[in-house]
């Protein structure tokens, strides 16, 4: 199956890339994926967003797979599907 990864704001300044596409296994899971982005991005993203022996993303990250966030579905492993719509986006504050 085929998913795309969408980057904001933070995560899309450290990895310089907005967008890219994924052929994953069927029934895979977000944890897989985020696995995945672990090995191909190395140690900025796994201290910035998601060390692949954690239970959830870094705090501070959001995790949405087609406009809901993932704590609304199964957390990590929520299980993908083709065409799947990621988004990995830092948190916003302000004052």
């Amino acid at each position: 199956m085929r998913v795309k990864v969408e980057y904001l704001g933070f995560i899309k300044n450290m990895l310089n890339k907005r967008l890219e596409e994924f052929e994953l296994n069927d029934r895979a899971t977000l944890q897989e994926l985020l696995s995945r982005l672990s090995g191909l991005y190395g140690t900025p993203f796994k201290r910035e967003v998601y060390e692949p022996c954690d239970k959830d993303v870094k705090s501070g990250f959001v995790v949405t797979v087609n406009g809901v966030l993932v704590g609304q579905l199964d957390g990590i492993n929520t299980l993908l599907k083709n065409n799947d719509h990621i988004i990995l986006m830092s948190l916003m504050s302000g004052g």
